[in-house]
């Protein structure tokens, strides 16, 4: 019997599979995807929680700000010792901190003429006068 030879043409990736083939990487697509969406979430999940510190640090920096504005206003304008002066006009006790833990700053009068006093965090990295410090 005579048997019949197809002819048969190959693209050149069909051809004999290349190393990705050879080795059997074929298999590691959907590994390699679902790393990708892992490392994906975990970054949105660290810069979300980052923003959340900021908006925290935030609002603690306006009921200070609140309370440093009241004294004011009771001293004729006289800065606050530190913040145990501040405990009757704010819902703070001792020194108020960010959301990282780290005490905030009062530096009064303020550093720029018409500042009558600066409130300063030293942001995530918990470094004072930082790039990323929250004022």
């Amino acid at each position: 019997m005579w048997q019949r030879s197809e002819k048969r043409s190959f693209f050149p990736w069909e051809r004999r599979g290349g190393l990705i083939r050879r080795l059997g990487l074929y298999r590691l697509g959907p590994l390699l995807g679902a790393s990708c969406l892992i490392g994906l979430l975990v970054m949105i999940v660290v810069r979300e929680r980052r923003q959340a510190g900021i908006r925290r640090t935030r609002a603690v920096l306006l009921d200070v700000r609140q309370a440093v504005d009241a004294y004011l206003a009771d001293h004729q304008g006289r800065c606050p010792e530190s913040f145990a002066a501040l405990a009757d006009y704010g819902p703070f006790k001792g020194t108020p901190r960010d959301a990282w833990g780290q005490p905030l700053t009062l530096i009064c009068p303020g550093s720029e003429p018409g500042e009558a006093y600066r409130l300063i965090s030293a942001g995530p990295d918990g470094i004072a006068g930082g790039l990323d410090r929250i004022e």
